[in-house]
């Protein structure tokens, strides 16, 4: 006999059949007077920087997500937010004593953008890139020092043309690079390294067993994180950097 968590994937932190999760994550934000299947989004209450959301506030955060992704599959790209432990491994590519912005690129409801600041990096030095302007109102209240720009995310000379006056320590993106065709996605790393220092590694997480950008080019390096099983699903983190870099 198989494995419950064999046929149905089990969330590492609840202990919850994935779809279970899900069903109670929306379930809970229901308005108990509603009989239809309206979610209720609670305006969240600004959390001090020790205390990113836990408890009921991250079924709000996983019911937002789930919601969004349900709405757009193809914009948002995961039916939940990115891990702890897959937070702090993209952070930790990160070097917080380069200077110059650290742009982040769908941050959703911020769990990368905690794990940067934890890292080391200032809030006000975080330019964060949301196309959903729900998300966009959440950043700000979380983090209200950062620049939050709802915009487009694939088109970076256009998004951040006012706005970037240095070149960037790094990029991180949570982008869901599989949607989009090779040569957007080629193109995209080659805005964001043309915007950034030559060192500057542009950080991306995938789910996929093959990388979200072909590793091997003249152009770029490309190196990975070992695969982290205890997110949801599992994922790695790759990172790019110029070829002539050292």
């Amino acid at each position: 006999m198989r494995r419950l968590s064999e046929k149905h994937p089990v969330d590492p932190e609840s202990g919850l059949p994935f779809w279970d999760r899900c069903s109670r994550v929306l379930n809970s934000q229901r308005d108990p007077h509603d009989r239809g299947d309206s979610l209720v989004l609670q305006s969240f209450q600004r959390p001090t920087a020790r205390k990113f959301p836990v408890g009921k506030d991250r079924f709000k955060d996983e019911a937002r997500f789930l919601r969004s992704w349900l709405e757009r599959p193809l914009m948002v790209g995961a039916v939940t937010p990115s891990g702890k432990v897959l937070a702090r491994t993209m952070a930790s590519y990160v070097d917080p004593r380069i200077p110059g912005p650290v742009i982040e690129l769908g941050p959703g409801t911020g769990p990368v953008t905690d794990a940067l600041i934890r890292r080391g990096v200032a809030q006000e030095r975080l330019v964060l890139i949301e196309y959903s302007p729900e998300f966009c109102q959440l950043l700000k209240r979380r983090f209200p020092k950062a620049t939050i720009i709802q915009g487009d995310a694939y088109d970076l000379q256009e998004t951040l043309s006012d706005i970037l006056k240095e070149p960037a320590a790094a990029i991180v993106s949570s982008l869901p690079l599989f949607t989009k065709p090779m040569d957007q996605r080629l193109a995209l790393l080659e805005t964001a390294q043309g915007m950034s220092h030559p060192g500057a590694p542009f950080i991306q997480f995938t789910y996929a067993v093959v990388p979200p950008i072909p590793a091997r080019s003249k152009d770029y390096k490309a190196r990975a994180s070992n695969r982290i099983w205890r997110n949801l699903p599992p994922a790695r983190v790759w990172v790019y950097n110029k070829a002539n870099t050292p």
